[in-house]
């Protein structure tokens, strides 16, 4: 672990990835104390410049509700999609990857053609229609950014399968009469979560980008105040009050680059063949 830790240090964007998000980790989190009213409380005049007086640092937007508010409030939005959908994907992709890999032959064909078959379809496109069908809530957004992210998850746990199932010591394990779950569980897929967990990374952030175009298009979740929604709302009043969708999107951009940045160091710090150069 501390190895692990080293060669993670050694990667500078990633620390500084990290550093921001647990910035925002720690405003999703210390939102209701610092902003314990709801985001959508009218609480001054509209179109407060950023900096104004009155504790409004990043100004108010068109019916004077707090920017600043509505920024910590919807990373906790941002976050839970972000990584709930993630496991939800996971937990679709990686059984039928690791089965399609472990077994070959027609079961391999049969998953894989049906994996193939949500890949033909746009992802975006796929993910309004399902949010559209089932009424916009928070909800049926984790179940859309699910479903449309979990086929190369399925494909990453495939390919890595195929080359362990070979291994001596998985052939060891068949000799000696271990059931194929068993196998699958306990010697095959142990060695499966360093790829998936440099996935898994970059998947939140696609979930968070998908999840604030689903927002800015209307199809958040009515009842939670989401970056999506934040820079929808204020796309029409940019001439005149460029902050209300400024720091949401630079909300957004952190957010995305800082698990970019993660997920770099992860591959850097989980590649067996890095470590090796580094050791």
């Amino acid at each position: 672990m501390k190895a692990f830790f080293k060669r993670f240090a050694r990667n500078k964007g990633a620390v500084v990835g990290l550093i921001i998000l647990a910035i925002i980790l720690a405003a999703a989190i210390l939102a209701p104390l610092l902003y314990p009213t709801s985001p959508w409380r009218m609480v001054t005049r509209p179109f407060l410049p950023p900096m104004s007086p009155g504790g409004f640092w990043l100004g108010t937007d068109a019916l004077g509700r707090d920017v600043a508010s509505g920024i910590m409030h919807g990373a906790r939005v941002s976050l839970i999609i972000g990584l709930v959908s993630t496991l939800t994907a996971l937990a679709i992709g990686i059984p039928i990857g690791a089965l399609a890999g472990y077994f070959g032959g027609l079961i391999d064909d049969a998953l894989m053609r049906f994996t193939e078959f949500f890949q033909t379809i746009p992802a975006f496109a796929l993910a309004i229609v399902i949010v559209a069908i089932l009424q916009p809530s928070l909800y049926s957004i984790v179940l859309a950014i699910a479903i449309v992210s979990w086929p190369p998850v399925a494909r990453l746990v495939r390919g890595e399968v195929l080359s362990l199932r070979s291994r001596e010591y998985v052939q060891a394990s068949i000799v000696i009469g271990q059931s194929t779950s068993r196998i699958i569980l306990t010697q095959v897929l142990p060695n499966t979560i360093a790829p998936i967990t440099v996935m898994a990374s970059i998947m939140v952030a696609s979930a968070i980008l998908l999840e604030s175009a689903l927002s800015f298009l209307g199809l958040g979740d009515p009842n939670m105040m989401t970056w999506g929604y934040m820079i929808g709302a204020g796309r029409t009043r940019l001439i005149e009050a460029w902050w209300i969708s400024f720091f949401p999107g630079v909300a957004i951009f952190l957010t995305v680059l800082a698990l970019n940045l993660v997920g770099e160091g992860l591959n850097d710090a989980l590649n067996p063949r890095l470590s090796r150069e580094g050791g």
